[in-house]
């Protein structure tokens, strides 16, 4: 039988993922499991290994039931999943934790403001690639040593959550370049461990497995993991890359001077070029073709959409509900604005800033603050390109959208307005998968190269341009958005005293 299909994986913070991808690019069957943030404390975000593992089991088994003989048709697993999740295992592959914490949890934040501190910030971004934030592993890991040092002490391995699933697949260890090189402990140089940042946060090289390339074959299915999942044994399991950069792959964003809007529960806009860009509000993120991309991220992107859904609707309604209210009102929501800082922020001197609707007035109602929602992670993302912009030199010409964001064609529409520049749309949103696909395509030998294989697979759908009229509503709105931002952070510290 021919072996015509991918099986690609995403383990994601809302849901995992599994789809078959054919030769063409096309997801033949798609199944999700969806996935909860588990919050102890304001600032904090875990989830469970396991849950991404039984996740992912479940999500595999949809998929094989809807296509007739599909095990045998998968030429390769190839997974790729949320960054910054640091999951700690013993020799025996147990969890040593029960929950690993996210990308947006921010408990590290004294740690990396001793950081910054007692170190050069300018020596340190040449040596790890990046600012100090609290996303990386390597301030995650340090707090574990210091606030759960018998689970520190027994762990033999760090892994990151796709590498956990693959794991749990094929029994080897690996990170890819793009998880480490968002790991703080990665000299981006040489793409290796880096024995001065390993030693400066006082953490143990011999936890970390090796780090290799995400087109190399990591290992095959096991027996045990193929009866849970209805996998063939044997199956080839590539390394895989993590979640963003793989949608920036399997978006067509792979070459220098193209940008990216990839808005999945953050919003992270990158400029692709061939190296790192040192700047203290730039971060900087291996690509999966072997090239760097530079990026500022806005922690809320679709999870101010999910949280409106909760806190208006209690989850009784849907997405489209949303966004049809939001687009009965006008542009600009009659000068209602919406800061989306729900969980923070990354980067800068204010990682504890807040949420928060300025300008309601009595003719207000829920058109108006969901249109706001929308707009408001719109005029935030288009702060951080304009950081992206001082500090290249060049001005974004075109955007390429990718992830849950890109789905929702009103929210296109605001965002071209307000970048003021045209957003390409891939046919298919699901770029990740994709990415996926044409890493394993071309592992197999089917593509010449990476960037090809992007070319073969990826299909563009429509280039939504700027609407004049809302572009200049816009363009009056995004100086008094920019004044809120920088005026609200004297409050930080104050609602921290009011809650601690």
């Amino acid at each position: 039988m021919t072996q015509d299909f991918t099986l690609a994986i995403d383990v994601g913070t809302g849901s995992v993922r599994a789809a078959l991808v054919d030769q063409t690019g096309m997801i033949v069957a798609l199944a999700a499991k969806e996935q909860q943030q588990i919050v102890p404390a304001f600032g904090w975000a875990e989830q469970r290994p396991l849950d991404w593992w039984e996740g992912a089991i479940a999500a595999i088994r949809d998929v094989l039931t809807a296509v007739p003989e599909a095990a045998r048709r998968i030429a390769a697993v190839c997974a790729c999943g949320q960054m910054h999740g640091t999951v700690l295992i013993d020799d025996d592959g147990a969890l040593t934790r029960p929950t690993a914490p996210l990308w947006n949890d921010k408990r590290t934040a004294g740690l990396v403001a001793s950081f910054e501190a007692a170190h050069d910030a300018a020596a340190t971004l040449r040596a790890a690639g990046n600012p100090a934030t609290p996303a990386w592993p390597g301030f995650k890991l340090a707090w574990i040593r210091d606030n759960d040092p018998e689970a520190y002490a027994r762990t033999k391995h760090v892994l990151m959550p796709k590498d956990y699933v693959n794991f749990r697949l094929t029994g080897a260890l690996a990170w890819d370049p793009g998880d480490a090189s968002c790991s703080f402990l990665m000299d981006p140089a040489t793409q290796a461990w880096s024995s001065a940042m390993i030693a400066a946060l006082g953490l143990d090289l011999a936890k970390l497995p090796p780090i290799r390339p995400c087109g190399e074959v990591l290992g095959s299915v096991t027996r045990k993991a193929a009866a849970e999942m209805g996998l063939r044994e044997g199956t080839p399991v590539l390394v895989g890359g993590a979640d963003y950069p793989m949608a920036l792959f399997g978006s067509g964003a792979c070459r220098p001077g193209l940008a990216s809007d990839v808005t999945g529960t953050s919003c992270i806009i990158t400029a692709i070029a061939d190296k790192p860009l040192l700047d203290p509000e730039i971060c900087n993120v291996a690509t999966i073709e072997g090239r760097w991309g530079p990026f500022v991220l806005l922690e809320t992107g679709g999870d101010a959409m999910r949280w409106a859904r909760r806190a208006f609707f209690g989850n009784d309604v849907g997405y489209d509900h949303l966004t049809a209210e939001a687009a009965k009102a006008n542009p600009g929501a009659e000068a209602l604005f919406f800061l989306p800082y729900l969980a923070g922020e990354r980067l800068g001197r204010h990682r504890n800033a807040r949420a928060q609707f300025f300008g309601l007035g009595a003719a207000h109602g829920m058109p108006e603050l969901q249109r706001a929602l929308l707009e408001g992670v719109a005029f935030a993302a288009a702060r951080h390109m304009r950081i992206m912009e001082q500090a290249t030199g060049r001005r974004i010409e075109r955007v390429i959208a990718s992830g849950g964001g890109a789905k929702t064609p009103l929210w296109v529409k605001i965002k071209a307005s307000v970048y003021g520049v045209p957003i390409v749309v891939p046919a298919e949103p699901e770029c990740g998968l994709i990415g996926c696909a044409a890493l394993a395509q071309t592992a197999l030998g089917q593509h010449r190269s990476l960037p090809d294989a992007a070319d073969a697979l990826v299909r563009i759908a429509e280039v939504v341009e700027p609407d004049p009229a809302w572009a200049a509503t816009y363009a009056r709105m995004q100086p008094v958005f920019d004044k809120l931002y920088a005026h609200s952070q004297v409050f930080y510290d104050d609602l921290d005293d009011l809650i601690l």
